[in-house]
This record gives structure tokens, C-alpha cells and sequence, in this order.
């Protein structure tokens, strides 16, 4: 079955360009001006992948992200322009699985598209064997991750985390480690993002139990998953 991406750019030209160059790829597409009307067609509609502007007006990407994750962790990608690093950096941190600069050429943001859901398949995790750390649970083909038979609704970038530090518990891995590990070598983060998924993270499974602790920070040197 072909993946479905949903766009939403208040452009209406680069909505009508990249929509023609994204279904000859063979993927589903619908394509979306208003920031509102897309979050309701992506809390709706279940596509495998968003691609949003920072820039819209009524609600801007980052709100609209925000929004977004409150009840979806689909993988998204942002579309941002040359002086916007300050944005890039909030996004990435937010949640967000890559981003784009504007103006962008089309191959380019395929590409981007085809790193991110090759990120989201289960066929392409570091293993796909299901992991079990006393009450933590990790199941890569169904990217699922539960915590005290609970489930913890974590993004692509989260999963691929915890995935690495969980796969050898004790390990230190530092933040270049895990960046690799999230996004390999199609884009610059720095060391603050990593601290940013962490946290996020940790708030996530503290819904279900105020204790985890089980993502230690090893100042200075990184973070390593604590099996006990």
C-alpha cells in the first residue's frame, strides 16, 4: 500500500508542484493552505508522513505541531526558510523528524521523505527484535513502545532513541552517538535536540509512573538506559 503525506503550505504554488512531484513517486498526497484545516485532516486521516511551512498564518507550524502531538506521532518534516535556524532548532526539538530549507529543489525534499519513512519502518530499525527490559517494552515492527503494559506513544526520532540505548543497557552513548543513531548524516543537530527528546521522553512514561528513571544523563559524557 502506498504511503500517504499530507502537505500543508499557505503557497499554493509549491502546495500544486511538490503534489504533482510527490504522487509520480507513487505516494498518496493531500495537500492543505490552511493550518487548521490540516491539523483536523491529520488527526483525522492517519497519514504515514506531514510535511508543514513554519511560516503560515492563523496558526504556524510550530503551534500546529504542537497541537499535532498531542494526539499523533506521525513523522513530519519542516519546510523553513535560510533565516530561520532559531525555528529549525524549536522544531527539531518539539518533535519535528527533519527539516528543508527554502527554496528547495524537489529531488531534495523526496530524498528527505524517503530517509524519513525508511526511519518509520519496522524493516529498517537497528533490530527487529522485540526488546523487553523489566517494564519496558519495545516492539520495532510495530513501533510500539509500553511501559508496565502501558503504551507510551513515542515519535520516529524518540523510538530510534531509546531503541539504541535500550538494545545494550548500561552503555553510555554520547549525544554525537544518538544523533547519528536518530538522524544519521542527512542533517545537523546539535547537542541540545538529543537533550530535548530526552526530556520529552521522560515526561511521557512519568505520565504513567512519576518514578522513571530509567534514562540516566551522565553529565558531560551522555545518557545510557538503566536496566534494573
Amino acid at each position: 500500500m502506498s504511503e500517504k503525506i499530507i502537505l500543508v503550505d499557505d503557497d499554493s504554488n509549491i502546495l500544486a508542484s511538490v503534489s504533482v512531484a510527490l504522487k509520480a513517486e507513487g505516494w498518496l498526497v493531500e495537500t492543505y493552505s490552511d493550518s487548521q484545516q490540516g491539523l483536523f485532516a491529520l488527526q483525522k486521516n492517519q497519514p504515514d508522513l506531514a510535511v508543514l511551512d513554519i511560516k503560515m498564518p492563523k496558526m504556524d507550524g510550530m503551534e500546529l505541531l504542537k497541537e499535532l502531538r498531542n494526539s499523533s506521532d506521525v513523522p513530519v518534516i519542516f519546510l523553513t526558510s535560510k533565516d530561520d535556524e532559531i525555528d529549525e532548532a524549536i522544531g527539531l526539538r518539539m518533535g519535528a523528524d527533519d527539516y528543508i530549507i527554502k527554496p528547495f529543489s524537489q529531488k531534495l525534499l523526496i530524498e528527505r521523505i524517503r530517509a524519513v519513512l525508511r526511519r518509520s519502518s519496522p524493516k529498517i530499525t537497528h533490530s527487529n527484535k522485540m526488546i523487553q527490559r523489566n517494564n519496558l517494552s519495545l516492539d520495532p515492527d510495530k513501533h510500539l513502545c509500553t511501559w508496565k503494559g502501558e503504551e507510551v506513544r513515542l515519535t520516529v526520532t524518540e523510538f530510534l532513541i531509546l531503541h539504541s540505548l535500550a538494545l545494550r543497557p548500561g552503555l553510555v552513548k554520547n549525544r554525537d552517538q544518538l544523533i547519528d543513531t536518530a538522524y544519521g548524516e542527512t542533517i545537523y543537530v546539535d547537542d541540545r535536540t538529543i537533550d530535548s527528546h530526552i526530556k520529552r521522553m521522560r515526561r511521557k512514561f512519568r505520565v504513567f509512573d512519576k518514578s522513571f528513571d530509567s534514562i540516566e544523563t551522565l553529565y558531560g559524557v551522555g545518557y545510557r538506559y538503566r536496566d534494573a
